[in-house]
């Protein structure tokens, strides 16, 4: 088998340098040359996931489990396909079949540890990758996803401790100076961002480096009040990462004008009926809009548990479409039971681009209710622009982009506000929320026809995980510096401003 291993080193190199086809070539090779090695199919369902093809992904996840049953990345793979598919009990199902053959396997644990976060056995993810970390296998990469872990579940300073341990093994790991900026505000006493500077004065080869480098310094900058210097990091990052994208905005403002084309009321009115056998709570919104802040308001009820940021209604759409509402409804429904936590009662499911298929939610889950997230068009936009997001949103890395892309958005909440009925659709206003948190509290919660309980005041006391861009932030009381925060940047946002009133 020494050809074999071999070859199949070959595949893997050139597949963690993205080289896809030559990994794919190779890997096919051995499938025929030695039919009973399951590893080259574990790295053609690698590569079939990264081209977006997650049906060939299952397929040869499955065929490598069933090859080798014994190897921990088999259940590894499988689980990441079936993660993307959005069959999360069996994904969890898989990643621990591999969580019990990989003792020693330290590869291994340390890609269990992020599946059971995504899966959110946050607690169980993180203890997979201590104990990796214990064993003296101290990578960056490993650093940083417990770090990560961490940071998702609230251990804020341990998180730190992480983020800075990967960053002395490695300079280079620009990640990990993104999570450690973001763990905490920053102070004029301790900062980093000499350290950051002197390692961008050095050169940066890697851009997608440079751009994490330059979010991570435009965000201390901030904390520590030099808004001139936050300011040209940002931006100098943001245009960097839009050019290598190559995006333009005009297709997803069309999907903008086709959604509100195609969810007439008259359309949603004669729809078959939907699945009522399920009423979950959607809670939708651009990003950095409250989405977060009320999801831990209603999560910490006693009758809710929230699922965090399901894909599930946006796969189970692509799969079944909405010609039979039941059915996407029935589908979602069970998809979404499978989330550990929210097998019984309400939930809360917060993907926020879940406002594109607002009319498609009420027809299938007429039940369900939806809470859409509203905040000042500058105060939005500046927060979309000033977040780092990984591969999603590509319109916040340009403020006329975002002005457009607003425009769109609020075309659209206009729309579900007046095609969908009072009791399944309300808007919540951030700036509201922070002015009066207690009367916007029962309000959304009788919106949902829950109770009221004093507990949900204090949201940042709960000890439930957080997904998000702002899993720091939910974990303090409320406050209100980020109302009104574009005005510090007033000058530099000129030509947000002035492409908003456009639109007015």
């Amino acid at each position: 088998m020494s050809n074999a291993a071999a070859l199949f080193a070959q595949a893997r190199t050139a597949l963690a340098r993205g080289d896809l086809a030559t990994a794919e070539q190779l890997s096919q090779i051995l499938t025929t040359d030695f039919p009973r090695m399951g590893q080259p199919w574990g790295l053609l369902a690698e590569a079939a996931l990264i081209r977006g093809n997650s049906d060939r992904a299952i397929g040869c996840a499955e065929k490598a489990v069933a090859l080798d049953g014994d190897d921990p990345i088999a259940y590894v793979m499988l689980a990441k396909c079936l993660t993307v598919l959005g069959r999360l009990g069996e994904a969890y199902e898989a990643a621990e079949k591999g969580a019990a053959l990989a003792a020693g396997n330290f590869a291994a644990l340390d890609s269990l540890g992020g599946l059971f976060g995504m899966l959110g056995d946050h607690e169980r993810g993180a203890a997979l990758l201590r104990q990796v970390a214990g064993a003296g296998q101290t990578h960056p990469q490993l650093l940083y996803n417990l770090a990560a872990a961490e940071r998702m579940a609230g251990r804020l300073e341990e998180a730190e401790l992480h983020a800075t341990q990967a960053i002395a093994r490695d300079p280079h790991y620009y990640p990990a100076y993104f999570l450690r900026a973001d763990v905490r505000e920053q102070t004029a006493e301790r900062n980093h961002v000499a350290e950051m500077e002197a390692l961008l004065s050095q050169g940066v080869r890697d851009p997608q480096g440079e751009v994490v480098l330059r979010f991570a310094l435009g965000k201390e900058y901030d904390d520590i009040g030099d808004y001139g210097r936050a300011f040209q990091h940002i931006s100098a990052g943001a245009a960097l990462y839009r050019r290598s994208t190559g995006y333009r905005i005009h297709g997803d403002i069309g999907i903008v004008d086709r959604t509100i084309a195609t969810y007439s009321r008259a359309r949603i009115d004669a729809a078959p009926k939907g699945f009522d056998g399920d009423d979950p709570i959607f809670v939708i919104g651009l990003p950095r809009s409250g989405t977060t802040l009320v999801e831990r308001i209603v999560g910490a009820h006693s009758k809710v548990r929230s699922a965090g940021e399901l894909n599930v209604f946006p796969t189970e759409f692509q799969r079944i479409g909405d010609a039979d509402p039941a059915a996407l409804g029935r589908a979602y429904s069970k998809a979404a039971r499978q989330y550990r936590g929210v097998e019984t009662g309400r939930f809360i499911d917060k993907l926020p681009q879940n406002y594109i298929h607002c009319g498609a939610i009420h027809m299938a889950l007429p039940r369900a209710r939806i809470v859409a997230l509203r905040r000042d068009p500058m105060d939005s936009c500046f927060a979309l622009y000033r977040t780092l997001f990984a591969n999603t949103y590509l319109f916040t890395y340009r403020l006329e982009d975002l002005a457009d892309y607003y425009a769109a958005f609020d075309r659209l909440m206009t729309h579900w506000r007046e095609t969908l009925p009072p009791a399944a659709f309300i808007e919540v206003a951030y700036e509201d929320i922070v002015a009066d948190l207690e009367g916007q509290s029962r309000r959304i919660l009788s919106f949902l026809d829950l109770p009221w309980e004093d507990q949900v005041l204090k949201f940042h006391e709960s000890s439930n995980p957080s997904m998000t861009a702002s899993a720091v932030q939910v974990r303090r009381p409320l406050y209100d510096t980020s109302v009104g925060k574009w005005r510090r940047y007033a000058d530099e946002l000129k030509p947000l401003a002035a492409r908003l009133a456009l639109y007015r």
